[in-house]
């Protein structure tokens, strides 16, 4: 499939769309009706193509976004088009997989992170955040932990959801990859009460963070 079109990609998707997934979707804020994993099984049979991932991009299409994350080629990208990439993710699910499978693996995640976890729009602060989040488990040297709790200390209780949501993860993560860190976030968690009631399918770990906390150090035998 090396020279499929835009609208050759935008019509299979249209084909696998489905209105009770798209119900399903917008339930979440996703506003596309495409079943995730037929998307990564076209994403599989295109393979990687990265002039049409940008194509996919700046269509208005969801599940197109979210193809592009999947054929593009992540490394690729300047830092000033993940910034304004990452203001074009209208949606979680869009915003999720570029953070995720793009930023992530992108030469400028670092350089973005410091300016995007402080930027006034709360979705591209939780990018921030995110980034944040990854490097607390997996390259904590130079992070200030303490300074990281101070902030979610005095703000997350505020910040809006989808911000919020990112915060609590970092907290999370603190608490349990960093044990000298732990009763603290124990202690910020158990205060402020960020996502306590949010309701937990059986089987799931709750995001309340102190249950979080708890739970992944018992499953490491701690």
């Amino acid at each position: 499939m090396a020279e499929t079109t835009v609208a050759e990609v935008l019509a299979e998707l249209a084909e696998l769309a489905d209105p009770r997934t798209r119900a399903v979707n917008e339930r979440h804020g996703d506003d596309h009706g495409v079943n995730l994993t037929k998307l990564r099984a076209l994403a599989k049979r295109l393979k990687t193509q990265q002039d049409l991932a940008c194509q996919l991009w700046k269509t208005d299409d969801t599940a197109a976004k979210l193809l592009a994350t999947l054929i593009c080629r992540p490394t690729a990208f300047t830092r000033d088009e993940l910034d304004t990439m990452i203001r074009q993710a209208r949606t979680p699910k869009v915003h999720d997989w570029l953070v995720n499978y793009v930023v992530k693996k992108n030469p400028h995640a670092e350089e973005l992170r410091l300016p995007w976890s402080t930027d006034p729009d709360p979705a591209v602060a939780a990018a921030g955040w995110s980034l944040t989040t990854e490097r607390v488990t997996k390259k904590p040297e130079g992070l200030d932990l303490p300074a990281l709790l101070d902030i979610i200390e005095t703000q997350m209780k505020a910040a809006p959801d989808r911000l919020q949501w990112a915060m609590n993860h970092c907290l999370a993560q603190i608490g349990i990859d960093h044990p000298q860190h732990r009763p603290r976030a124990l202690a910020i968690g158990e205060r402020l009460e960020v996502l306590k009631d949010y309701p937990t399918s059986p089987g799931c770990t709750s995001p309340f963070a102190p249950v979080w906390i708890a739970e992944m150090v018992r499953r490491r035998g701690e």
